[in-house]
């Protein structure tokens, strides 16, 4: 009998909006300081360079306010869960054809303001969240689909930060979110219980199929920092060079998540 999966974890919809936008607006004023030598400089998502990552990061937060103007799919339920986004994510692949991100968006700053301005109008400070969305991946409920949201912003923030030498900072409930979510991922594709998984101050999960731990010191144990998980569950390292560099540690037979990361490209 396969390991049992356990019950989603629930996220707060209004601390999820306010770390969302906390998270935007640390990047935001980011932007407004980068130099036109800054914004053309590369980054490490192939031939973007910085102005199209920072295109990107406002465009995806747009995405909140585009897909609540369309109607809302039919159904009681999303199409798509939470934990079923990473994965459907994953297999979209940007077109090597597609204009760049910042190919219409010469005034970064105005695309800045119109994104948030949306945000606010049509994500208020009230409600459930529980409406859906038709998201490019299914439809998707409006509270799952900001958690995602924290992952774009923390990711690309770290992209910036590694791009430009920069230190923008990082909303702690957004890297809260961010982590929990990559870390439950791999948990599900994952089901059991031999290796204890601790992204400590944020997640502590249970994964890999075989004995399963109930008390003590676990046998299989790997631990790391939040970015360092981040890092490794969307592909920005690799596990060989994180244990290499002291970044995560892995104890007992089982604790190698090589064959299972990334979880998110």
């Amino acid at each position: 009998m396969p390991p049992a999966k356990k019950r989603p974890r629930a996220y707060d919809h209004l601390r999820t909006r306010t770390a969302v936008l906390a998270q935007y607006a640390h990047v935001r004023d980011a932007v407004a300081a980068l130099t036109p030598q800054q914004l053309a400089a590369p980054t490490r998502l192939g031939d973007w360079t910085v102005r199209d990552l920072v295109a990107h990061i406002a465009l995806g937060l747009g995405s909140v306010s585009r897909d609540l103007a369309l109607p809302e799919p039919p159904g009681p339920k999303p199409a798509t869960t939470l934990l079923e986004w990473p994965p459907a994510v994953a297999a979209v692949v940007r077109d090597p054809e597609a204009p760049a991100p910042a190919a219409d968006h010469p005034d970064l700053l105005a695309l800045y303001g119109e994104v948030e301005a949306a945000f606010l109008a049509d994500v208020p400070a009230s409600g459930t969240g529980d409406r859906l969305l038709p998201t490019r991946v299914g439809s998707m409920r409006l509270t799952d689909y900001l958690v995602t949201r924290t992952v774009e912003l923390v990711v690309h923030t770290d992209d910036l930060n590694e791009a430009l030498g920069l230190e923008i900072p990082y909303d702690r409930q957004a890297l809260a979110a961010c982590t929990r979510l990559l870390a439950d991922t791999l948990a599900d594709r994952a089901p059991g219980g031999s290796v204890e998984v601790r992204v400590p101050p944020f997640a502590v999960v249970q994964c890999i199929g075989g004995p399963k731990h109930t008390r003590g010191t676990p046998p299989n144990v790997v631990e790391t920092f939040p970015l360092t998980w981040i890092r490794l569950a969307t592909g920005r390292t690799e596990w060989a060079r994180a244990l290499e560099e002291a970044e995560v540690s892995a104890s007992g037979e089982r604790a190698d998540l090589a064959a299972l990361l990334p979880l998110l490209r």
